[in-house]
């Protein structure tokens, strides 16, 4: 074979070696992947939504059942740890008294909607079982208890809009709440959207 046909050769199997690496290193977005984004799109914060369910994707799959009660755990575990934290500000040095005042009726709220998203987590996980008859019973109470763990981090934000209040301290606080308000605006988001996909397969 002449020498000019045999480069021509081993340069185009360079060529189609790169292209198929490079093909290897950037695999297409699994269905899972894809379902979370589209389901995302239906909240009031979609990047948030992404960024924090798709390390579920494989739990989650393309159930819509699975999302909700992935995105309530999302929130539960939000709740938990933004809890500790702002109970832990009680302690922070020269707080002053109207602070103090604040952090403790902050602590109490989001005492609250965790409280408020365990049940939420425990009722959705009741849709689908033999026990469970009444299924707008159970999706009402779901999205009633999540609203309230809403209300209650919003409270907690309320609770520091005196404007005497600035500083780390507020802004530290009032970040994480908003974030776990934020994570749980998208659950109820998204458990509204498995309970109208339910009802139309329930009436179809």
């Amino acid at each position: 074979m002449p020498f000019k046909n045999m480069a021509n050769l081993v340069l185009y199997l360079l060529l189609l070696l790169l292209h198929l690496r490079s093909t290897a290193a950037t695999p297409p977005a699994s269905a899972a992947a894809n379902f979370i984004k589209s389901s995302c799109r239906a909240t009031r914060y979609p990047s948030l939504c992404i960024h924090s369910l798709s390390v579920y994707a494989s739990k989650i799959q393309q159930s819509d059942q699975q999302l909700a009660q992935a995105a309530l755990s999302v929130s539960l575990s939000s709740a938990q740890s933004t809890t500790v934290f702002v109970s832990r500000q009680l302690k922070a040095a020269g707080i002053k008294p109207r602070e103090y005042q604040a952090i403790r009726d902050c602590t109490r709220n989001m005492a609250d909607a965790v409280v408020q998203l365990n049940r939420s987590i425990g009722e959705l996980g009741q849709i689908g079982r033999p026990s469970a008859q009444d299924f707008e019973w159970h999706m009402s109470n779901v999205q009633t208890w999540v609203s309230a763990a809403i209300t209650a981090a919003n409270t907690c934000i309320d609770g520091f809009s005196d404007p005497t209040m600035i500083g780390d301290l507020k802004s530290g606080i009032t970040a994480r709440v908003t974030t776990c308000s934020q994570v749980t605006s998208n659950a109820l988001a998204l458990v509204a959207l498995f309970g109208e996909k339910m009802a139309k397969g329930r009436n179809g």
